[in-house]
């Protein structure tokens, strides 16, 4: 998503957090804005008050995952307001998975997979939030009728294509990709990509699931084809890369179904805007 210039009152102290010295991070997708604390034990995301509903979203499932076996951060603090909203999380210590070295990559990769099968093992039934297939292409059909789709999340074959016929790629296989979706539905992140998971660097073991604002119960392959794109990047070339896929359904315990994976790339980036 595109940064957005914000209000300096949105900060944490201003939305009433508490004082202290917060440095900013970074301004966040869909008008966030990020912080972290002086010793870097807290994190604060703050929005506007016409986004405080998507963060207390994302507040819950934070606090829902919280209670399972699955590691991600806690919730520590939590302001909203007419002037916007603040939730503040105990920091995942540890780095993205996306800064490692490539070698650093494939030692932690094992662990990755058994991290994203715990999450994925999670009883889909108890979960109470949708990520699912008819939640996610109305929300596809809303951002390409406002031809909001960022190009910038586009792979290359479809830079330059309009959204509305990228979506409509995908509608003639909706009915196939609901039924493979009822049949196996777990709890997914949303957004599993190589920066949303933390990874202690010395053990290569998983800290932790974090941006937790899509998680909810669909299709494994939604979380899995972003995952597995995203560290294609990574790796050297097309020989590792296959091997790693490879290494990852040997210890995650399924084997991908390229067709699922290859629809849930194409339909994530227009879920976007």
């Amino acid at each position: 998503m595109e940064n957005h210039v914000l209000p300096q009152a949105l900060s944490p102290v201003a939305l009433g957090a508490g004082g202290g010295e917060w440095v900013p991070v970074t301004t966040g997708e869909s008008g966030a804005a990020v912080f972290r604390d002086a010793d870097a034990t807290r994190y604060a995301k703050c929005v506007p008050a016409a986004d405080a509903g998507d963060l207390a979203a994302e507040r819950d499932r934070v606090a829902w995952l919280n209670g399972r076996d699955v590691p991600g951060p806690r919730v520590l603090d939590w302001h909203s307001g007419p002037a916007g909203a603040c939730l503040v999380t105990a920091a995942v210590p540890g780095v993205p998975a996306d800064r490692l070295a490539p070698a650093d990559l494939r030692a932690a990769w094992g662990r990755i997979a058994d991290a994203v099968r715990r999450l994925h093992g999670l009883p889909a039934a108890e979960c109470p939030f949708r990520r699912d297939l008819d939640t996610m292409v109305a929300l596809a059909r809303d951002v390409v009728a406002r031809d909001a789709v960022n190009p910038e999340f586009l792979p290359d074959d479809q830079q330059g294509t309009p959204g509305t016929e990228l979506l409509a790629r995908l509608v003639p296989q909706l009915a196939e990709r609901r039924a493979q979706e009822a049949a196996d539905t777990v709890v997914c992140h949303g957004d599993l990509c190589l920066p949303n998971i933390i990874v202690d660097p010395d053990t290569g073991d998983v800290s932790g699931f974090i941006d937790l604002g899509r998680l909810g119960t669909a299709d494994r392959h939604a979380d899995l084809a972003l995952l597995l794109a995203n560290a294609r990047e990574t790796w050297e070339d097309e020989e590792r890369a296959r091997a790693a896929d490879a290494a990852f359904a040997e210890r995650y315990g399924t084997a991908p179904d390229p067709a699922r994976l290859r629809f849930h790339l194409d339909l994530d980036p227009l879920t976007w805007g």
